[in-house]
């Protein structure tokens, strides 16, 4: 069976309800995924849109996710950890957790919900950057998955 990631709030390519946008509560969508697989320890998933004006823009960098979850909730707190050991990094709002879609107006962005299935846990601080994330994740990865929606203002 293929690791698959998809949205019950938007689908594959379509938009973005504004209440998971800066214009809105701005909260994260909720996210669910089929089974990773085996071997898998633990989770990461990264939210960027690479249409932004200054190259790619980092939404949202959380890992630590256990191996059995098969969702992360609508609005996850914006909080460096979580009592289940998820950890959330910082995104380019230089603000710690999801940070939703708020691209200049006029202009229709995408944005990229990236799942990672890996056989370590992460060890990092929270509040660690998208790059160290993907430093910490090399050679670590066993499959990965994503859904991209859209947004514009």
């Amino acid at each position: 069976m293929d690791f698959k990631l998809t949205s019950p709030v938007f689908q594959e390519g379509a938009y973005i309800p504004k209440k998971h946008t800066g214009e809105g509560p701005d909260a994260s969508p909720q996210l669910k995924w089929t089974d990773p697989p085996a071997g898998t320890k633990s989770l990461a998933l990264i939210c960027d849109d690479p249409d932004a004006p200054v190259g790619t823009w980092v939404h949202w960098v959380i890992w630590g996710i256990k191996p059995d979850a098969r969702e992360l909730p609508e609005g996850v707190p914006t909080k460096e950890a979580a009592a289940n050991g998820t950890k959330q990094g910082i995104n380019d709002f230089k603000k710690i957790g999801y940070g939703g879609p708020m691209p200049p107006r006029g202009s229709d962005h995408r944005y990229f919900f990236k799942l990672y299935a890996l056989d370590t846990e992460i060890n990092l601080a929270p509040g660690a950057t998208k790059k160290a994330l993907l430093d910490a994740m090399k050679g670590h990865v066993l499959a990965e998955t994503q859904i991209m929606g859209r947004y514009k203002r």
